[in-house]
């Protein structure tokens, strides 16, 4: 393959006009590789490009596995510089991982829970919800959502890969060329102290919805560019909004059009407004203009501060293949979507927590290289659904004139007066775990969860303390999880213990109500959360669960058999036979 240049796709991110004094970033200092002026391309097993916050998610997994990594950003600092906050509303799933990373207590303690939304039409309250209350959002040990500055989170996962080593992060290397062949792949990299190249076994495309690599390698997208823009503003008042989720689809101090209110840190406010189509971005984004809309919104005599103000027009896009040679695509440089529920950095980081267990297997010799195959499968799935969503909502909020607006009008006069059409209002389906319904390291059977993602519910310790499935995981260190509930017969437990001599998987039992346990490592399940999380009928009846070290339920059964080891190798991608 030809060498590509830099040159030809130089990034950009597309902010224009915007205004307030901004963020105080990070900045990391510049330390010459080793590799300058080397003859020949130093070898690393992985190689990151990106360091947002999917590269970072990445890097992180990575370093907590153990697992050695060069991560190269062109940038010497988090978030972009003189532009917005980006990303702010994070899952329940995504800070699980954040939890494992050793990076969630800073995030809560920074960030701003929520659970409330509100959605509003004209003066009237068409729908509210509470996520606490709804589904199983309340078993997890962590909340439905936090809201906090996407750079935020990026610092906290810096700090957190320097605590752990293994993976070193090079500030201010641009790659600049890339070439890749059946052996090897070679990157060109740029730095302040000159240039260099190194080989990879395998490429993290984490940079973005402008990657250089997707656009060197030809990778086909499809993409569909809308023409609703919005202003987004990042701001301070003197008085304090309700810490909800407010979403007006027709506001009056927004001309009837849509606007979005959330609480961020440092009592930052993320006001979205949708601009009318023939708006001019730069008058909307002027700040007297700005002032003007919130003093319409919040009355006149609010004070205001303004952060930052810009404005932005969304688009979706998502790759045919999540692979291309030696090369991943992840978070942006998969797939764009709007931000609607929030669909965005949070599946950047599930596509990073996916891979990075995957390739921490197979560079310890665990699994079979085949298993990085799966990444498609699932992440590929979960990409297309959630630009497929999102651009549903995209459609309700602008919609076309005819049908589209004949529709939406009916839903909101009739969300106003009657339940049942508030599931019709669609002001972003807010994300969750990505169901993987096509996975080829999933063993499907009737009545199983596999390919479910396993919520971080709450357990008792053998001594009595409270525990939750992430300390299990972590307990597990990277290796497959297996728990067995009840009872264990003599068979089962023979059976068992060949397993464990000769599988990377740890075991513990939960044994049922008040019975003896018959192992050393087990734990206690009171409430039937582990059991319930794990999508097993409630009860005392024996069965197991395979978890995978990214919180998912690769199978499960009633008896410790040729079922299980046909699942583990399925799982570790050394059988290509679904059961």
């Amino acid at each position: 393959m030809s060498l590509n240049t830099y040159k030809d796709v130089a990034h950009t991110n597309g902010y224009e006009f915007t205004q307030g004094g901004g963020y105080e970033l990070p900045s990391y200092p510049f330390v010459p590789p080793p590799e300058i002026g080397g003859k020949t391309p130093a070898k690393h097993p992985i190689v990151i490009v990106g360091g947002g916050i999917t590269g970072l998610t990445l890097a992180c997994s990575l370093a907590r596995l153990g697992v050695k990594a060069i991560l190269l950003d062109e940038d010497d600092t988090v978030g972009v510089k003189g532009a917005s906050s980006r990303g702010i509303c994070y899952t329940q799933k995504s800070l699980e991982i954040f939890e494992r990373l050793g990076v969630y207590e800073h995030i809560a303690a920074k960030g701003t829970q929520w659970s409330v939304g509100r959605t509003f039409a004209g003066d009237d309250e068409v729908y509210s919800f509470d996520l606490r209350q709804q589904g199983s959002f309340n078993l997890s040990q962590q909340p439905p959502f936090i809201n906090i500055q996407q750079f935020y989170i990026e610092a906290f996962l810096v700090d957190r890969i320097r605590q752990l080593g293994h993976v070193e992060l090079r500030w201010r290397n641009r790659l600049t060329g890339f070439e890749q062949n059946e052996r090897t792949a070679t990157l060109t990299v740029e730095t302040p102290a000159g240039d260099y190249r190194i080989e990879a076994e395998h490429v993290i495309d984490a940079t973005g919805s402008n990657s250089p690599l997707r656009k060197w390698l030809n990778v086909p997208f499809d993409s569909k560019r809308g023409d609703d823009r919005w202003c987004i503003a990042d701001v301070r008042f003197s008085t304090r909004p309700p810490t909800e989720r407010h979403t007006w689809i027709e506001a009056p101090f927004n001309e009837n059009r849509a606007v979005w209110q959330h609480l961020m840190a440092d009592d930052v406010w993320r006001i979205d407004y949708q601009m009318a189509p023939n708006a001019d971005p730069a008058h909307v984004s002027r700040e007297d203009v700005v002032r003007e809309r919130l003093a319409r919104q919040f009355g006149a005599g609010v004070e205001v501060e303004i952060v930052w103000v810009g404005p932005y027009a969304y688009r979706s896009e998502c790759v045919h293949s999540m692979r291309s040679g030696r090369v991943y695509f992840m978070g942006d440089s998969a797939k764009v979507v709007s931000p609607f529920g929030a669909r965005g950095g949070n599946t950047g980081v599930a596509d990073a927590d996916n891979l990075a267990w995957k390739l921490a297997a197979v560079q310890r010799g665990q699994a079979a290289p085949a298993l990085l195959d799966s990444y498609e499968d699932e992440r590929l799935e979960a990409a297309r659904e959630n630009v497929r969503v999102t651009n549903r909502t995209a459609r309700f909020l602008r919609p076309a004139d005819g049908i589209e607006r004949v529709y939406r009008d009916a839903a909101i006069a009739l969300a106003k007066r009657h339940p049942f059409a508030r599931a019709l209002v669609n002001t972003g389906r807010m994300a969750v775990a990505n169901p993987y319904t096509r996975s080829r390291i999933c063993q499907y059977t009737p009545g199983s969860a596999a390919g479910q993602s396993v919520q971080n519910v709450e357990f008792r310790w053998a001594n009595g303390r409270t525990g939750r499935m992430n300390q299990l995981l972590d307990w597990a260190g990277g290796d497959l999880l297996l728990l067995c509930f009840g009872a264990l017969s003599a068979a089962a437990l023979r059976r068992l213990r060949e397993v464990l001599a000769t599988t990377p998987l740890r075991a513990l039992q939960v044994p049922a109500g008040r019975e003896s346990a018959q192992a050393d490592e087990h734990v206690r399940d009171p409430k039937g959360h582990l059991r319930g999380a794990c999508g097993l009928p409630a009860g005392d009846e024996p069965a197991w669960a395979l978890v995978r070290p990214d919180g998912y339920l690769a199978a499960s059964g009633d008896t410790i058999d040729g079922r299980l080891v046909q699942a583990i190798g399925l799982t570790l991608g050394l059988t290509g036979v679904h059961a």
